[in-house]
């Protein structure tokens, strides 16, 4: 009984949002399924969809509906697939992390890239493509990326330390950042093929483009760890709404708060970077837009911005795939022409804020 309370607690009283966010996940999902994956190609009917799925499921079934032919299945299977979970999984991952980030340093500003996962997770790809591995080892790239993560997180601990305090970690957060922004420009400096250095510039531009199963199957485990890891701490946020001396005093372990926001978002994070490369600025708007919604409640904020990332990145990446361009926009261009407006504005409404008061 208890912990069904609980649990209405968290979801309870906001079911249209609930409802309206997992409805528009749904058809963002089945659209970027059956739309094609440039201008021009034909779309796929439902029918199709259906069908193909069963012969993916179902291989030696004798009630399959029409013959499907093996080009559109394999279309299917293995780009728009692997390219709709991403989106979804990045999008949620960003989204997330963002909120709870927000939430557990007191800053609205605050965002994925604040504390140098990202960055460091793109250096870490970017080795690869520097010392030949991406060329050699197909899964080099996210590999790379995920351990660059890793290291920043542990470089994150290392210098806060256990007892830190919160403004300690964005010192650290954005001494890593400016490290690891550093060596990325130092590697593309060095780089003896400009071709290289053209493939990685492109590669941290953000995109999802060409993934394929292999990408899911790398990543979205370690991104279910850490959206875990950053869940369990959605009822400590609400306290630390109050104060950290309140929460304390509620008996909220801070050190272990931390752990579970940063090694959540250093496992999430890291593995979305390894993978589409930097989409900036999702972990910024998502949850800004859907705070007043949940009436200021850090612990519904965290699902919410999480099915709120994965519409945003999913859309985005609808987009790309539909603008009538000659060479598809990165989406972490499209979400940073999108996301840089709205930082302004943050930033403004905070002034405006403070000089009222």
């Amino acid at each position: 009984m208890t912990a069904q309370v609980k649990r209405s607690s968290l979801l309870g009283g906001h079911k249209w949002l609930w409802l309206s966010l997992v409805s528009l996940n749904l058809v963002l999902g089945w659209a970027a399924l059956i739309l094609p994956t440039a201008p021009g190609l034909p779309s796929m009917e439902n029918i199709q969809l259906l069908q193909a799925f069963s012969e993916a499921l179902f291989p030696s079934a004798d009630w399959r509906l029409t013959p499907l032919a093996a080009l559109e299945q394999q279309i299917l299977m293995e780009l728009k697939l692997p390219r709709a979970i991403l989106a979804l999984s990045v999008g949620c991952s960003l989204g997330l992390v963002g909120a709870s980030l927000q939430g557990l340093l007191h800053n609205p500003l605050a965002e994925p890239g604040i504390l140098g996962i990202s960055s460091a997770g793109a250096l870490g790809a970017t080795l690869t493509f520097y010392s030949g591995l991406a060329a050699t080892l197909p899964m080099a790239v996210p590999l790379g990326g995920i351990a660059g993560a890793a290291i920043a997180t542990l470089g994150l601990f290392l210098l806060a330390g256990r007892q830190a305090h919160t403004a300690t970690l964005i010192l650290a957060g954005i001494a890593i950042n400016a490290l690891a922004g550093g060596l990325t420009s130092l590697v593309l400096n060095l780089s003896p093929n400009p071709f290289a250095a053209m493939e990685i510039i492109f590669w941290q531009m953000g995109s999802l483009a060409d993934r394929s199963m292999s990408h899911v199957w790398l990543s979205l485990p370690l991104m279910l760890l850490g959206w875990v890891s950053v869940g369990a701490a959605a009822r400590s946020l609400r306290a630390l709404a109050l104060g950290e001396f309140t929460a304390r005093s509620l008996g909220i372990s801070m050190p272990m708060v931390r752990l579970q926001i940063i090694g959540g978002a250093a496992l999430a994070v890291g593995a979305a970077v390894a993978v589409t490369g930097v989409i900036g600025f999702v972990g910024l708007i998502v949850p800004h837009v859907l705070r007043s919604v949940v009436k200021q409640d850090p612990a519904v904020l965290l699902p919410a911005s999480a099915l709120g990332g994965a519409a945003l990145v999913t859309a985005a990446d609808l987009a790309v795939r539909l603008l009538p361009l000659q060479v598809e926009l990165k989406i972490g261009v499209l979400t940073a022409l999108i996301g840089a407006p709205f930082f302004f504005y943050l930033i403004a409404r905070q002034r405006n804020t403070a000089d009222a008061n």
